[in-house]
């Protein structure tokens, strides 16, 4: 009988001590996921605002509110940390974009034309466009950076594709579908030095007729 207790007790404390240690290790994956997060999103931030010569590591982790140590815990390097952090915005922004749109919206080309437009004109594509900059100059950072571009641009494309429903397989459909990217992306550079809704509201207005015709 005592041999039997005391098996059982030895059993229960085992399975306590790993149920333990499994709710210990969840909040500290919990805090660890946190803090990269919150290292990524002032990173953009940063970049966006300072550009790349002023958005250091220590600046990052400042306005995180994390040490030094511990940026470099997760970004070992701060190319590791400016191309993850455009990566991962660009991430979040492609998410939102699909959620305006859950059944897709080929009957209101319109709005995804204006929702692709505005994916070029907020702090992202600033924080991008000082990181291509950036990259222009640094032999270690522009390989980084291509593949990121490369990456963004074809998860843009495939989004532009299913929200048009344009059907690439007919001749100058996907051209189309590129040249309205492009022309986002122009409006986007035009919108650094000054911020003209209006001739970007015509504009709109204009591409939405040229679609409509491509994608009949």
């Amino acid at each position: 009988m005592g041999g039997v207790t005391t098996t059982t007790t030895t059993s229960t404390t085992t399975t306590t001590s790993t149920t333990g240690d499994r709710a210990e290790r969840r909040p500290k994956q919990d805090r660890s996921r946190a803090t990269r997060q919150r290292l990524l999103e002032a990173a953009v931030s940063c970049l966006a605002e300072h550009g790349w010569a002023g958005s250091t590591v220590t600046v990052v982790a400042e306005r995180a509110g994390v040490s030094r140590g511990a940026a470099q815990h997760h970004f070992p390097t701060r190319e590791d940390l400016f191309t993850a952090a455009v990566e991962y915005v660009a991430e979040e922004r492609s998410t939102a974009l699909r959620a305006l749109f859950p059944g897709g919206a080929a009957d209101d080309r319109r709005a995804v034309i204006s929702a692709l437009v505005d994916l070029y004109t907020g702090p992202l594509f600033r924080a991008a466009l000082h990181l291509w900059v950036a990259a222009s100059n640094e032999d270690q950072l522009r390989p980084r950076v291509t593949e990121l571009e490369a990456r963004v641009g074809r998860e843009t494309h495939r989004i532009a594709v299913e929200l048009l429903a344009a059907d690439e397989s007919k001749p100058g459909v996907r051209e189309t579908v590129q040249g309205l990217l492009d022309m986002a992306r122009g409006l986007g550079l035009a919108n650094l030095l000054t911020d003209d809704e209006a001739r970007r509201d015509r504009v709109v207005t204009q591409w939405t007729a040229l679609l409509n015709q491509a994608l009949l």
